[in-house]
């Protein structure tokens, strides 16, 4: 089984989102969806979910389910917009709980956020089947990056978050709360034993130096050989303490703050103020 993906490119925050559909039927899922945002003027827009939107109706496709892979730090999430357009369940890993209970503490959301899940209309547990359309899809658990961490293999195909990036950028960092190298090469070890000519499909690219294009898919037998962090037979403690030492020089993600008060709330602004407003929290001095 292979399906059709297309992709679409955010440029502002290099992220890639993409629409998997059959070959022989119409239906399809969103993976990773972007709502445009400005965090100097705390404005957001619909341009890059709209992309999303024509495709689908372009090509009479249904959509069945907005998956995401885990609650971004470096985009927002347009679950919800894209499914009032387009019908479909939101839905991401079981342990989405995790991330809700260490920043609804950080941004003090107080007793009226839930921290069970249920902001999405679906959790997947690890080595859960569903289907899109005629198309098994197999949920494969990947933390480390964050504790909540999943991959989608449908068919060829899988779809990895921020698990791994292109052989020549490497990995995803782990030290968010609830990150861990160990646990991401234990995770990436579960991808490599995919069959070699796996498609992978990643979440972002920053385009490395030596090359002046952007990608975002490769297969499981170009990053086991080839990843410049963990290819080529590299151990768990030699790639600990890599990832170790070069999560200390990384700054965090400009986005980070919008983007996972809204992310952990399945694509939802906090609620409303008594002016009708909403208001995003910039915690001083606590992350």
């Amino acid at each position: 089984m292979t399906p059709i993906v297309k992709s679409f490119f955010d440029e502002r925050t290099n992220t890639v989102s993409y629409v998997v559909s059959e070959h022989k039927g119409k239906h399809c899922a969103i993976i990773d969806s972007v709502l445009d945002y400005d965090s100097s003027a705390g404005r957001t827009w619909t341009d890059s979910a709209d992309a999303v939107i024509s495709y689908i109706q372009n090509n009479d496709l249904t959509c069945d389910w907005i998956l995401e892979t885990h609650a971004h730090a470096d985009h927002l999430s347009a679950a919800p917009y894209l499914r009032d357009a387009l019908g479909g369940k939101i839905a991401i890993g079981e342990h989405i709980p995790d991330i809700q209970k260490v920043f609804g503490g950080i941004f003090n959301a107080g007793d009226t956020f839930k921290k069970d899940g249920s902001q999405f209309d679906k959790l997947f547990k690890d080595g859960e089947m569903f289907h899109i359309g005629a198309m098994a899809v197999e949920v494969i658990f990947t933390p480390g990056h964050t504790p909540a961490c999943n991959s989608y293999l449908i068919g060829d195909a899988v779809f990895v978050g921020d698990t791994l990036f292109m052989p020549d950028y490497g990995t995803a960092r782990c030290d968010f709360p609830g990150g861990d190298a160990a646990t991401l090469y234990r995770s990436i070890q579960k991808l490599f034993a995919l069959p070699d000519e796996t498609r992978v499909f990643l979440c972002h690219d920053y385009k490395p130096k030596g090359r002046d294009h952007y990608m975002w898919e490769t297969t499981i037998g170009e990053q086991k050989q080839f990843n410049i962090h963990v290819g080529g037979g590299v151990s768990e403690a030699e790639f600990v303490a890599m990832r170790n030492a070069r999560d200390k020089t990384l700054g965090l993600p400009k986005l980070i703050l919008p983007s996972i008060q809204i992310n952990m709330r399945a694509g939802n602004m906090p609620p409303a103020e008594d002016d009708g407003q909403h208001y995003l929290k910039i915690p001083i001095n606590r992350i």
